[in-house]
């Protein structure tokens, strides 16, 4: 191997090793091509040294710094930060994204909700009369319940029948955004579904529970 900055004289270099890929700088670059020297081989423009210390790494810092001055009192010792913070300085903008996107899931969670509340307590008004006849014929509370409620079971279904396949559909699109998380995990698509489907439940419950415990004398009386 040879190396050096004037090509007319190349420095011959002997490989006697080859390490793993490392996330050099961040998590998400690939792999760039490195080779490591030994102090006396490489040009003087500063380094990076990583300790590894027992306990609270961050008490660890100014020890180092004192031992570092004590070597070399002119070496210049910038940019000290543990493994963990160098982490959470490469993820900022993940991180940012994340919070951005769990405000907005929680604001459309809560429009669905109410939407789904409104259109539920519309379609018993509209059915009141018809429900006031069930109760005044003697209809049980769970068949009047039911009776709405399995306009929100259909909801639901028809919701997640097109829901998940879009976003397994969509999954390339976040993969750059996610790190350690898998964009098409059946785990945290269930559990999405899953939540979403009974906050749509509880939703379209309240609705439901009011038209059957309503006076159906009241209702046709209004009717």
């Amino acid at each position: 191997m040879s190396r050096g900055y004037d090509s007319s004289t190349p420095i011959d270099m002997e490989i006697i090793g080859v390490v793993n890929d490392i996330d050099y700088q961040d998590l998400r670059e690939k792999g760039p091509r490195q080779v490591y020297l030994c102090a006396q081989q490489g040009f003087n423009f500063g380094g990076t040294v990583y300790l590894s210390a027992k306990g609270d790494p961050r008490s660890v810092l100014a020890s180092a710094r004192q031992t570092a001055h004590e070597i070399d009192p002119k070496a210049p010792i910038t940019g000290m930060k543990t493994l963990e913070r160098q982490l959470e300085e490469s993820l900022v903008t993940e991180r940012m994204i994340a919070s951005l996107s769990t405000v907005f899931t929680v604001l459309a969670v809560m429009l669905a909700v109410l939407g789904l509340y409104g259109v539920m307590a519309y379609m018993v008004t509209q059915r009141a009369r018809e429900i006031g006849i069930r109760v005044a014929l003697g209809a049980l509370f769970g068949n009047v319940v039911w009776l709405v409620m399995r306009e929100v079971v259909f909801l639901v279904v028809a919701g997640i029948a097109v829901a998940v396949p879009l976003a397994v559909a969509l999954s390339r699109l976040v993969g750059s955004e996610l790190y350690g998380v898998q964009p098409a995990d059946p785990t945290s698509i269930a559990i999405a579904a899953l939540l979403l489907a009974g906050i749509a439940m509880l939703a379209g419950f309240v609705p439901a529970r009011r038209a059957a415990c309503s006076d159906p004398l009241q209702v046709l009386r209004y009717e």
